[in-house]
Protein backbone atom coordinates (compact mmCIF):
# COMPACT_ATOMS: atom_id res chain seq x y z
CA UNK A 1 0.00 0.00 0.00
CA UNK A 2 1.39 3.39 -1.01
CA UNK A 3 1.48 6.43 1.24
CA UNK A 4 -0.03 8.44 -1.63
CA UNK A 5 1.94 11.45 -0.38
CA UNK A 6 1.77 14.67 -2.39
CA UNK A 7 5.06 16.54 -2.16
CA UNK A 8 5.21 20.23 -3.11
CA UNK A 9 8.65 21.89 -2.98
CA UNK A 10 9.32 25.52 -3.82
CA UNK A 11 12.42 27.29 -5.12
CA UNK A 12 13.40 30.16 -7.41
CA UNK A 13 13.77 30.71 -11.12
CA UNK A 14 16.88 32.36 -12.61
CA UNK A 15 15.29 35.77 -12.06
CA UNK A 16 14.72 35.17 -8.35
CA UNK A 17 10.96 34.64 -8.60
CA UNK A 18 9.37 32.03 -6.32
CA UNK A 19 8.27 28.91 -8.20
CA UNK A 20 7.16 25.35 -7.54
CA UNK A 21 10.07 22.99 -8.34
CA UNK A 22 8.31 19.73 -7.45
CA UNK A 23 4.62 18.89 -7.29
CA UNK A 24 4.12 15.14 -7.34
CA UNK A 25 2.80 12.06 -5.66
CA UNK A 26 6.04 10.74 -4.16
CA UNK A 27 7.23 7.44 -5.58
CA UNK A 28 10.50 7.07 -3.63
CA UNK A 29 9.03 5.20 -0.66
CA UNK A 30 11.01 2.52 1.12
CA UNK A 31 10.51 -0.15 3.72
CA UNK A 32 13.33 -1.00 6.10
CA UNK A 33 11.26 -3.51 8.11
CA UNK A 34 8.02 -5.42 7.69
CA UNK A 35 4.99 -3.23 8.28
CA UNK A 36 6.69 0.17 7.98
CA UNK A 37 6.73 2.33 4.85
CA UNK A 38 8.48 5.69 4.77
CA UNK A 39 9.11 8.57 2.41
CA UNK A 40 11.70 11.28 2.89
CA UNK A 41 9.96 14.50 1.95
CA UNK A 42 13.16 16.56 2.26
CA UNK A 43 16.60 16.55 3.87
CA UNK A 44 19.13 19.27 4.60
CA UNK A 45 22.76 19.45 5.68
CA UNK A 46 24.39 22.12 7.83
CA UNK A 47 23.05 25.00 9.85
CA UNK A 48 21.90 27.45 8.75
CA UNK A 49 20.31 25.51 5.88
CA UNK A 50 21.37 26.38 2.33
CA UNK A 51 18.20 26.93 0.26
CA UNK A 52 20.07 27.55 -3.02
CA UNK A 53 19.89 25.21 -5.98
CA UNK A 54 17.21 22.96 -7.38
CA UNK A 55 18.35 19.41 -6.65
CA UNK A 56 15.80 17.09 -5.04
CA UNK A 57 17.07 16.62 -1.47
CA UNK A 58 14.13 14.31 -0.75
CA UNK A 59 15.83 11.70 -2.95
CA UNK A 60 19.09 11.79 -0.91
CA UNK A 61 20.01 8.41 0.59
CA UNK A 62 20.09 8.83 4.38
CA UNK A 63 19.75 6.62 7.42
CA UNK A 64 17.28 7.33 10.20
CA UNK A 65 18.93 10.71 10.78
CA UNK A 66 21.45 12.92 8.98
CA UNK A 67 24.53 14.13 10.89
CA UNK A 68 24.59 17.94 11.05
CA UNK A 69 21.31 18.06 9.16
CA UNK A 70 17.60 17.37 9.18
CA UNK A 71 15.20 14.81 7.74
CA UNK A 72 11.50 15.44 7.07
CA UNK A 73 9.88 12.00 6.77
CA UNK A 74 6.41 10.49 6.74
CA UNK A 75 6.06 6.91 8.01
CA UNK A 76 3.10 4.53 7.91
CA UNK A 77 3.08 1.81 10.57
CA UNK A 78 0.78 -1.08 9.66
CA UNK A 79 -0.92 -3.22 12.33
CA UNK A 80 1.63 -5.71 13.69
CA UNK A 81 4.65 -3.69 12.44
CA UNK A 82 7.96 -5.43 13.21
CA UNK A 83 9.68 -4.19 16.37
CA UNK A 84 12.61 -1.77 16.09
CA UNK A 85 13.82 -0.51 19.43
CA UNK A 86 16.08 2.47 18.64
CA UNK A 87 17.62 5.74 19.81
CA UNK A 88 18.76 8.56 17.52
CA UNK A 89 21.25 11.37 17.98
CA UNK A 90 18.56 13.91 17.16
CA UNK A 91 15.58 15.80 18.42
CA UNK A 92 12.49 14.50 16.65
CA UNK A 93 9.26 16.44 16.25
CA UNK A 94 6.33 14.20 15.35
CA UNK A 95 2.67 14.70 14.46
CA UNK A 96 0.32 11.71 14.28
CA UNK A 97 -1.62 12.30 11.07
CA UNK A 98 -3.98 9.31 11.17
CA UNK A 99 -4.64 6.24 13.25
CA UNK A 100 -3.17 5.40 16.63
CA UNK A 101 -0.05 3.69 17.94
CA UNK A 102 1.86 2.90 21.14
CA UNK A 103 5.26 4.46 21.80
CA UNK A 104 7.18 2.10 24.08
CA UNK A 105 9.98 3.57 26.22
CA UNK A 106 12.20 1.70 28.70
CA UNK A 107 9.55 1.41 31.43
CA UNK A 108 6.52 3.19 29.97
CA UNK A 109 4.09 2.95 27.09
CA UNK A 110 2.23 5.98 25.76
CA UNK A 111 -0.76 5.61 23.44
CA UNK A 112 -1.01 8.40 20.84
CA UNK A 113 -3.61 9.08 18.15
CA UNK A 114 -4.34 11.39 15.22
CA UNK A 115 -3.72 15.00 16.19
CA UNK A 116 -1.26 14.21 19.00
CA UNK A 117 2.25 15.68 18.84
CA UNK A 118 5.47 14.31 20.31
CA UNK A 119 8.99 15.54 20.99
CA UNK A 120 11.46 12.65 21.04
CA UNK A 121 14.70 13.78 22.80
CA UNK A 122 17.19 11.00 22.15
CA UNK A 123 15.18 8.42 24.10
CA UNK A 124 15.19 4.74 23.23
CA UNK A 125 11.77 3.82 21.87
CA UNK A 126 9.73 1.50 19.70
CA UNK A 127 6.52 2.05 17.72
CA UNK A 128 3.92 -0.73 18.16
CA UNK A 129 0.65 -0.71 16.23
CA UNK A 130 -1.71 -3.03 18.13
CA UNK A 131 -4.78 -1.72 16.30
CA UNK A 132 -6.51 -2.83 13.11
CA UNK A 133 -5.71 0.24 10.96
CA UNK A 134 -2.46 1.83 9.79
CA UNK A 135 -0.98 4.78 11.69
CA UNK A 136 0.77 7.56 9.77
CA UNK A 137 3.21 9.90 11.50
CA UNK A 138 5.07 12.93 10.16
CA UNK A 139 8.59 13.29 11.63
CA UNK A 140 11.12 16.12 11.48
CA UNK A 141 14.47 14.82 12.79
CA UNK A 142 17.13 17.45 13.55
CA UNK A 143 20.69 16.37 14.29
CA UNK A 144 21.70 16.47 17.93
CA UNK A 145 24.53 15.27 20.09
CA UNK A 146 24.29 12.02 22.04
CA UNK A 147 22.32 12.27 25.29
CA UNK A 148 24.20 12.15 28.60
CA UNK A 149 22.15 10.89 31.57
CA UNK A 150 23.35 9.66 34.94
CA UNK A 151 26.95 10.33 33.87
CA UNK A 152 26.62 7.93 30.89
CA UNK A 153 26.63 8.82 27.21
CA UNK A 154 23.65 7.18 25.52
CA UNK A 155 24.65 6.78 21.88
CA UNK A 156 22.34 6.10 18.94
CA UNK A 157 21.38 2.45 18.58
CA UNK A 158 19.10 0.35 16.39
Amino acid sequence: MSLNLRRVVTGHDRGGKAIVLIDEIATHEKSSRPGATSCNVWTSEGFPVDNDGSSDAGQRAVGTTLANGSVFRVVRFDPGVAARNHRTDSIDYAVVLEGEIDMELDNQTVHVKAGDVLVQRGTIHNWVNRGSAPCTICFVLIAGKPVTAGGKVLNAVG
